[in-house]
């Protein structure tokens, strides 16, 4: 038979804390994997001037949040937490004093100074805006997606028979009738008048009139969800033989 592998970790984790009432402050603080989430959340009152009642905890990895820690009854150990992640404490912090809030009231140049933020944090770590290559990396993808979308828009003209996919919805067939900036949008909309009356409109939105169809029969929706073709219209169920 072969070996058993026992994985040990440690009885206890360090994380950072933060608060929705202020990120100018960052507590590192370790904790017991077996204390339970009620047990953390009156530990957390003392550091962050939270109420236990109230409080909500959230695990983050960086910026990234991991998951919410809403179970009173489980224990710390039961989620996926390591050392050098961040538990951040969402209240009201009612219990936190004038003295305290003053406290925090930091300039720019102050906050900035300070090595115990958030934002100092994630910048020593080099998570989320500070990490160079994520940024690089989202910022490519951002332009990809600029340009499949301007191409898209380009290969749809008015007139041109369609099909119309989105996400929960059956696929509908019909005709582009518009094609440009619906008011108040300040993005690309493409109008379909649909075959069937399988819209939400008559071709205007908010009173305003970008083409005619009959209520029901009109949408507007992403240039990512048209695909131009030859979708011929369904026939009548009461034509057919």
């Amino acid at each position: 038979m072969g070996e058993s592998v026992k994985i040990i970790t440690s009885d206890f984790v360090k994380v950072n804390v933060t608060n929705s009432k202020t990120d100018a402050v960052v507590f590192e603080r370790k904790f017991p994997k077996n204390l339970t989430i009620l047990d953390l959340k009156n530990k957390l009152e003392v550091v962050t001037g939270g109420c236990s009642a109230s409080m909500k905890l959230e695990l983050y990895n960086g910026d990234k949040l991991v998951c919410k820690m809403d179970s009173n009854e489980s224990l710390l150990g039961s989620y996926p937490i390591e050392d050098g992640m961040r538990i951040h404490v969402i209240d009201d912090f009612l219990l936190m004093s004038t003295e305290d809030v003053e406290k925090f009231n930091l300039t720019e140049q102050q906050y900035s100074q300070r090595t115990d933020t958030v934002k100092n944090f994630l910048k020593t770590n080099k998570l989320g805006k500070y990490d160079e290559e994520e940024m690089k990396r989202l910022e490519e993808k951002k332009r990809e997606a600029a340009a499949r979308e301007a191409r898209l828009v380009r290969e749809i003209t008015v007139g041109s028979r369609c099909q119309v996919t989105v996400s929960g919805q059956p696929r509908r067939v019909g005709t582009v009738m518009f094609n440009g900036e619906i008011e108040g949008k300040n993005k690309i909309m493409i109008g379909v008048k649909f075959d069937e009356p399988l819209g939400v409109n008559n071709g205007s939105v908010n009173g305003k009139r970008y083409f005619d169809c009959q209520p029901k029969y009109g949408s507007f929706v992403a240039p990512s969800a048209v695909t131009i073709g030859d979708f011929p219209a369904e026939p009548d169920e009461l034509d057919e033989i």
